[in-house]
């Protein structure tokens, strides 16, 4: 994990602390995980959709990483 969390901090350090926070998934891909994510809770989903599930949670939690360095960043000394 901390891998992800140093790669994190480097993103947040180089890109503008309020485009970072702004970032959303786009429709589609907000659907898709919806989809794949109902497959798993009904029992339905296939190895690959549930490696595509994962690779989206784990993107998720970078991401988040990278927001809450960006805010601290952004944050008055």
């Amino acid at each position: 994990m901390k891998l992800y969390e140093e790669a994190a901090a480097a993103i947040a350090k180089v890109i503008d602390p309020k485009k970072l926070t702004s970032l959303r998934a786009s429709k589609a891909t907000s659907r898709k995980v919806e989809m794949l994510v109902q497959k798993h809770k009904d029992g339905e989903i296939s190895k690959s959709q549930q490696d595509e599930l994962d690779h989206y949670m784990m993107l998720n939690h970078v991401m988040s990483i990278v927001k809450a360095k960006a805010r601290l960043a952004a944050m008055p000394a």
